[in-house]
């Protein structure tokens, strides 16, 4: 099986060109270590429908195994990346999620506040991480091993 990938960086200085993204490359660059062939990496600013949008164009039509976003997942009054996760997919992933807290805690106070969800939208595995590189790191780190058997299971027929 072709074990493919799409990163959407969510941030709104990102977007506008005020910080560089290190978060989304570094998210890649662990990615394909493993195997994986990143499709499409993207920057959007935290906005709802700008965010859902993207989802449902990289499970839809590229057909990526794996969604990652990065970001917008705080307590932010602009945070809505969970929210925009929750109205596209179909079925959650509770256990990603809680291994991901437990890593990212390890390396960042900040790592608990993390409101990231995890789940399904027809074939596609869609995870929210936390923006700052360092959690999310370790977040994607943790669950690396158990994504494509995950994967594999979520795209075998019958």
């Amino acid at each position: 099986m072709k074990y493919t990938a799409a990163i959407l960086t969510v941030s709104d200085r990102c977007s506008r060109g005020v910080r560089e993204d290190m978060t989304g490359p570094a998210l890649a660059a662990m990615l394909e270590s493993e195997g994986w062939e990143v499709v499409s990496r993207k920057i959007v600013p935290d906005e709802f429908e700008i965010i859902k949008g993207e989802l449902v164009h990289c499970s839809y039509d590229l057909d990526v195994c794996l969604v990652l976003t990065a970001g917008g997942t705080g307590f932010s009054r602009r945070d809505v990346t969970p929210e925009a996760t929750e109205a596209v997919i179909n079925r959650v992933a509770p256990g990603l999620p809680e291994a991901m807290r437990a890593a990212a805690r390890e390396v960042s106070t900040g790592g608990m506040l993390s409101r990231g969800i995890a789940g399904l939208r027809g074939g596609t595995l869609i995870i929210n991480l936390p923006g700052s590189e360092r959690p999310a790191v370790a977040s994607l780190g943790a669950i690396l091993p158990a994504l494509k058997p995950g994967v594999d299971r979520l795209r075998r027929e019958g």
